[in-house]
């Protein structure tokens, strides 16, 4: 048995490695996808598989987008920081990090980051670490038993929910931990690093979590409908319908941060519709002084990278979104984070829109930055208008430390 084995072992190990190489030798359009469940339960793509709108980086690492995979292998060590912050949220990441490289997660971390001990939670990812080996959140806490994260594809699964993490490594659980300090970190940017060697990540996914609903399905309560509208707004079978125009159903709540999810249908062919955000309160003579997210499932032609009117997604009149994914007569979920003078928008999980607001400070949207909080409105915009929503939810970040 003993020669048998060894006389076949080197094509044993070249079948097992034939093997390896066509599991990993997809094309990378099977990477980078939600399925629909995925994207009705709030998913949406931190990286979109082609660019890398939503990111930022913090040093001169040569980060590049090459058949669906962000990588880095030269540079300054450093992170891609994440545009938007989060605050809790599951996250999804598969990493391949070159053998004795060095390279980490950062999750609510600032952006630039010095001490792993205050500014983030690093989530590392290197075997040779002398006191913080792959798995471990640097300087915090490390997995009981040595872990291997080197050389091969393998994904990360996150839970980040109010001072607890959790983390799962290719399905397996490997921490928990518990954040019991004062200065426990409550939202921050998520950041993918490059240390030593090269490092490569795709299926970079998060959903958002402590989000709550805006709508009951039975009837309008926390709504009011502002004075002058012509539209007619009713719950109807869980939904909530928007007919005719012009007019604007708002929340008696405001928010100035905040993340929104909501399902939205158009039942008419390019149909014109928006929700508006950080508005002033509407009144008969002034109904929408607000930041509108357009609702327009148009393009010209057939290229949907050429909206029409801004486009779903879209900040009107502010800056068009990248493409139009949604379609009128079909459901789709639009998420929308307002951060500072920052708005992030995903349709059906795509990021479409990446803006900072950088106009003069004005308590009207229409005119300028407005940071303070305000309401939410649905737009009712003609005779035309034919809308359903379902499953508004919201969350708000925790105030800054």
């Amino acid at each position: 048995m003993p020669r048998f084995a060894i006389r076949n072992a080197a094509p044993l190990a070249v079948m097992f490695s034939f093997m390896a190489a066509q599991a990993w030798a997809a094309p990378p359009e099977s990477f980078n996808q939600l399925s629909r469940a995925e994207i009705e339960a709030g998913w949406v793509k931190l990286f979109d598989g082609e660019t890398l709108i939503g990111w930022k980086a913090n040093t001169n690492v040569n980060w590049r987008v090459a058949n669906g995979v962000i990588s880095g292998d030269s540079g300054d060590a450093g992170l891609l920081v994440t545009t938007t912050e989060f605050s809790d949220y599951e996250l999804r990441c598969d990493f391949r990090l070159e053998k004795d490289g060095n390279s980490g997660i950062f999750l609510r971390t600032v952006f630039q980051p010095q001490n792993p001990n205050r500014d983030c939670y690093e989530l590392n990812i290197c075997d040779s670490h002398p006191a913080f080996p792959t798995a471990s959140l640097v300087s915090l806490v490390k997995p009981d038993k040595p872990i291997s994260g080197e050389g091969r594809w393998m994904t990360y699964h996150v839970v980040v929910q109010g001072n607890k993490i959790n983390v799962r490594l290719d399905g397996e659980p490997v921490l928990s931990y518990t954040d019991v300090r004062p200065t426990a970190l409550k939202n921050g940017y998520i950041g993918l690093q490059k240390n030593a060697g090269k490092i490569e990540f795709r299926n970079v996914f998060l959903k958002p979590l402590a989000t709550r609903s805006l709508f009951n399905g039975q009837d309008l309560t926390g709504w009011h409908v502002v004075p002058g509208s012509k539209s007619e707004f009713k719950a109807v079978d869980g939904l909530m319908q928007v007919t005719n125009g012009r007019g604007f159903l708002e929340t008696d709540e405001t928010w100035g941060d905040f993340l929104l999810q909501a399902d939205v249908r158009t039942n008419g062919r390019n149909l014109n519709s928006g929700i508006f955000f950080r508005a002033q309160k509407g009144t008969a003579a002034a109904p929408s002084n607000g930041y509108e997210c357009q609702i327009h499932n148009g393009w010209k032609g057939d290229d949907r990278r050429q909206p029409l009117d801004y486009g779903t997604g879209g900040i009107y009149r502010r800056v068009p979104a990248r493409r139009v994914v949604s379609s009128d007569f079909e459901w789709f979920t639009l998420t929308l984070a307002a951060q500072g003078p920052h708005v992030a928008v995903w349709v059906d999980g795509e990021p479409v829109t990446d803006w900072t607001d950088d106009r003069p400070a004005n308590d009207n949207p229409r005119e300028g930055l407005r940071l303070n909080p305000g309401h939410l409105s649905l737009q009712g915009h003609d005779p035309t208008t034919n809308l359903s929503f379902r499953n508004l939810r919201i969350t708000a970040p925790p105030a800054k430390q």
